[in-house]
């Protein structure tokens, strides 16, 4: 059967820092019109057997992944995207990650507390709900209290990097993400390449190497490209024969500018490149 439609390959839940349950996630995906979309949440993928069961539920194909924050400067993203069942050989390294996470959690809340935010732990689990505590959630509280006028003024000038509240947590090296996600039989791709801020020659170096250690894919196409951007990392793709992806990077209200499979309006990610994963897998 053949498949043709409009997609979204990077999409978070609540079991991350999204603001939609994976089966909202699904459903909203399923009305905005898309043929597919894959749940890929922060170094988790506890929201995937949810989303899958609502995905057969009303006809919409969910396909398994999640994103790795890996040890690099500045922050790098790994994706990586697996067979139905695959996900679940990853989960043992995930909850490694996630301890460092619940560490580093409570240092941000003390730190906030020194500076004369009155915001406890325990607000921010509240905030949470079942999903993993982040930092996501800490802005959703001091926007609450009316410290910050939104999520992103939180990060601009508390819990981003470099910023007073932010505290480093442990994290693989790029190869070892890339291994990991190999190793449980998944494709990793490297996540909005524009965000690590290299010219294109130090890119160009950047996925040689990569993908020397694995790497089997870039997203090239994503909501803050630009079509200059866009056009040299679907070049590089070429180059260094790794797969094309492209996503939304959509968060629900906690960035309300960004929907679902369209972005800002200018995003268009096709079947063709979803087909073209699967086959690899």
């Amino acid at each position: 059967m053949t498949v043709n439609g409009l997609i979204d390959l990077h999409t978070h839940s609540t079991i991350s820092d999204g603001s939609m349950t994976p089966s909202e996630l699904v459903r909203h995906a399923k009305s905005a019109g898309l043929v597919a979309l894959a749940l890929t949440d922060h170094d988790s993928v506890d929201g995937v057997e949810e989303a899958l069961a609502e995905g057969k539920r009303i006809g919409i194909e969910v396909i398994p992944g999640l994103e790795i924050s890996v040890d690099f400067k500045p922050e790098m993203h790994i994706l990586g995207y697996f067979p139905e069942q695959a996900y679940k050989r990853i989960e043992t390294v995930l909850d490694l990650l996630r301890e460092s996470r619940q560490l580093r959690n409570p240092r941000i809340i003390d730190k906030l507390n020194e500076m004369g935010f009155d915001i406890t732990m325990k607000e921010v689990e509240a905030e949470a709900g079942k999903g993993i505590v982040g930092r996501p959630h800490i802005a959703k509280v001091l926007l609450a209290k009316g410290y910050v006028s939104s999520v992103e003024d939180a990060f601009d000038r508390l819990l981003g990097c470099g910023k007073p509240a932010y505290f480093k947590k442990e994290r693989l090296t790029p190869e070892e993400g890339i291994k990991e996600i190999l190793k449980a039989g998944g494709v990793p791709v490297l996540a909005h390449p524009i965000y690590l801020g290299h010219s294109l020659e130090a890119l160009d170096k950047l996925l040689g190497e990569l993908a020397q250690v694995g790497l089997k894919g870039i997203e090239a196409i994503y909501v803050d490209n630009t079509k200059e951007e866009t056009g040299n990392l679907l070049r590089l793709a070429i180059k260094h024969k790794l797969l094309v992806t492209g996503g939304s990077d959509f968060h629900g209200s906690y960035k309300p500018d960004i929907e679902i499979g369209k972005g800002r309006g200018n995003l268009e990610v096709t079947y063709d490149l979803l087909k073209k994963i699967k086959d690899y897998m």
